[in-house]
C-alpha cells in the first residue's frame, strides 16, 4: 500500500507531496482508497461533504467505531502526514482479520477531504462541514489562488455541490473515532517511545493582515516620500517571534503574496498570514494581540492601513477522557509488552480535533525521529509503523470487537 502511494503527487524537483484537495493527484488517491477499500469487501460510499467511507459492518447499525486520517498534503509536504493514518487503518483491518476476531461493533475507515487546507485557505473542510462547524454560505466562499471557489473545484471533480452541508445523521452512526497520525514533533523520539496517546491539541488558528501602501518607483521615489507596506510586513514578522517566544507559544507568517510584485517597483499591498498556537486560549490570545498591536503601529508609522481578519480558528480540544483512558487501558494491559504508551499533547490540528465536539474521539502517534513535518523530511521507521499499526489493531479489537 505504501509503494503504491509514494508517487502520487509527488513534485520531482522538491521531492514533496502538493496533493491539494480537488486535483488530479487527489483524485488518484481517492482512487486508491476504493480500491483498497473494494478489494477487502468492504462496503464503498462518499458522504455529502467528499469524504471516502469503507464499511464492515451495517452503517445504519450505530455505535460504530471508525479509523482513518486524510490523504492530502500541505505544499512540498512529507509522506506520512495523513497516509500513514489511512494505510495503517487498511492494515490494522488486515491484522485483525488474521486474528480472526469477532467483530460485535460495525466498523468504517475514512480518508477526510481538504484536511490541509492548503488550496482553500481553510483546514479541516471535509470534517467541518461534516460538523457543522463550517456553513454552506462559509464554504461557497472559499476560493483559491487562482480565483477557483470551493463548489467550483467540487464539480469539476464530478461531485456535486449543492449537497455539502452538516451531516449529523452520519455522525450519529458513530460511536468512537479513533485517528493515527505521525507524530509532529520529537516528544515520543525524545522519550524513547514507539506510540503516544494524544491528550489534547492547543487552540490555533490563521489571521490574514492585509498592508496597504502606496506603488511607485524603486528608484526614483525618496525614502522619506514611500508608503511602503513592505516595512511594516517585515516589522510584524519579527513581532510575532517575539511576542511567541515571550507567551511560550508558536506565531509563524509562512505565506505572503505582495502587489504589484515587481522587482522595481514599492508594493500597493502586502498580504501575510499568520499561524499561531499557544497551550491555552490565553497565551493564544496574548500572542495575537500583541501581533496585531505592533502591526498597527508599525502601519501607522509608515503610512499604511492594515486590515486583519481572523480566517480560522480552533479552540482548544481535550480528547475524550473516557475514550482516551480506554485506549490507555488496552494498549497497557500487556504489563510486560515491550511498547510504552505515553500521553501527549498537540500543536497541530487534525480532523479529530474537528469531531470531538460531535463525537467521542482520540488519536495515536507514531514517533516521528526528526522531527519534521509539512517537509519532504518528514519520517518513521518501519518498524515504528508496524508498532502503530499492532497498537491501533489492539485499540480497534478492545472497542469493536468486546
Amino acid at each position: 500500500m505504501w509503494r503504491e502511494l509514494l508517487p502520487i503527487g509527488r513534485h520531482p524537483a522538491s521531492g514533496g507531496y502538493r496533493r491539494y484537495a480537488w486535483t488530479g493527484a487527489d483524485a488518484e488517491c481517492r482512487a486508491w482508497f476504493k480500491e483498497q477499500a473494494e478489494g477487502r469487501g468492504l462496503t464503498y460510499e462518499v458522504d455529502r461533504n467528499g469524504n471516502q467511507w469503507a464499511w464492515l459492518g451495517d452503517p445504519a447499525a450505530g455505535d460504530a467505531v471508525v479509523t482513518g486520517s486524510h490523504l492530502d498534503s500541505v505544499p512540498d509536504g512529507g509522506a506520512f502526514d495523513g497516509p500513514l493514518g489511512v494505510v495503517s487503518s487498511f492494515a490494522a483491518l488486515d491484522e485483525l482479520r488474521a486474528r480472526q476476531v469477532t467483530f460485535t461493533r460495525p466498523l468504517a475507515l475514512v480518508n477526510f477531504g481538504d484536511e490541509e487546507g492548503a488550496r482553500f485557505g481553510l483546514a479541516c473542510v471535509g470534517s467541518r462541514l461534516t460538523a457543522g462547524q463550517l456553513t454552506v454560505e462559509q464554504a461557497h466562499r472559499l476560493t483559491d489562488g487562482d480565483g477557483v471557489s470551493l463548489p467550483q473545484a467540487v464539480a469539476a471533480a464530478g461531485y456535486d455541490p449543492d449537497r455539502i452541508g452538516a451531516d449529523p445523521e452520519r455522525l450519529a452512526r458513530i460511536g468512537a473515532f479513533v485517528e493515527l497520525h505521525v507524530e509532529q514533533g520529537r516528544a515520543l523520539d525524545l522519550s524513547g517511545d514507539r506510540v503516544g496517546i494524544a491528550s489534547a491539541i492547543w487552540p490555533h488558528g490563521r489571521w490574514r493582515f492585509d498592508f496597504r501602501g502606496e506603488a511607485n518607483h524603486a528608484g526614483t521615489t525618496r525614502l522619506v516620500d514611500r508608503r511602503d507596506p513592505m516595512l511594516s510586513y517585515a516589522e510584524t514578522v519579527l513581532a510575532a517571534r517575539r511576542e511567541a517566544r515571550l507567551a511560550g507559544a508558536v506565531a509563524t507568517f509562512g505565506k505572503i503574496t505582495v502587489e504589484p510584485n515587481g522587482v522595481n517597483a514599492i508594493p500597493s499591498l502586502v498580504r501575510g498570514w499568520l499561524d499561531s498556537r499557544a497551550a491555552d486560549q490565553a497565551s493564544l490570545d496574548l500572542v495575537v494581540n500583541g501581533v496585531e498591536k505592533a502591526a498597527r503601529e508599525y502601519a501607522a508609522a509608515h503610512g499604511v492601513d492594515l486590515d486583519v481578519v481572523r480566517e480560522s480558528f480552533t479552540p482548544v480540544v481535550e480528547f475524550d477522557h473516557a475514550l482516551r483512558d480506554e485506549l490507555s487501558r488496552i494498549l497497557g494491559k500487556d504489563k510486560e509488552a515491550e511498547l510504552k504508551v505515553p500521553v501527549l499533547g498537540t500543536g497541530a490540528g487534525h480532523d479529530a480535533g474537528i469531531l470531538s465536539g460531535s463525537i467521542p474521539t482520540a488519536m495515536l502517534f507514531v514517533r516521528n525521529p526528526t522531527g519534521v513535518s509539512h517537509s519532504p523530511a518528514e519520517f518513521a521507521a518501519e518498524d515504528d509503523c508496524v508498532a502503530g499499526v499492532l497498537a491501533l489493531a489492539d485499540v480497534l479489537e478492545g472497542l469493536a470487537c468486546r
